[in-house]
């Protein structure tokens, strides 16, 4: 099987301040088919989302600076990213939390400790969803 060709591999922004998750993220979401993409800030997030408008951003709520919450709102308030899918990868679990994150424009909200597999397949929903290039 060919590998797509990069033009057209769907990327993922995973934007955590912690780098064991975000290895443990790209692991689980390492793919032929994607470029994965990593931020470790809010300000650094919200930079590679606007130059590289990924097909889905997983976000942390708690990062250095701008947090996860402001990098969404400011994502949904612009033409060229309001559209791309953000899920929240978070260990703010509680349902007023859940509640702030899903009103700041995520379109999913999945809480720290998380199963690989259950990443794996809330990501693969968004982007299967999403994919434009995807078999009929």
């Amino acid at each position: 099987m060919e590998d797509r060709p990069e033009a057209l591999k769907l990327k993922v922004l995973i934007a955590d301040d912690d780098d064991a998750l975000r290895r443990l993220v790209v692991t689980t979401l390492m793919d032929d088919d994607r470029t994965l993409l990593e931020a470790r800030d809010g300000e650094e997030a919200l930079s590679v989302a606007r130059r590289e408008r990924p097909d889905l951003i997983l976000l942390d709520i708690a990062m250095p600076g701008l947090s996860g919450l402001a990098v969404c709102r400011r994502l949904r308030r612009e033409a060229g990213t309001r559209a791309i899918p953000v899920i929240m990868l978070t260990g703010h679990g509680r349902a007023a939390d859940r509640e702030r994150g899903l009103s700041a424009g995520a379109d999913a909200y999945l809480t720290k400790p998380f199963s690989p597999l259950e990443l794996l397949q809330l990501s693969e929903q968004f982007l299967l969803a999403g994919n434009r290039f995807c078999p009929a």
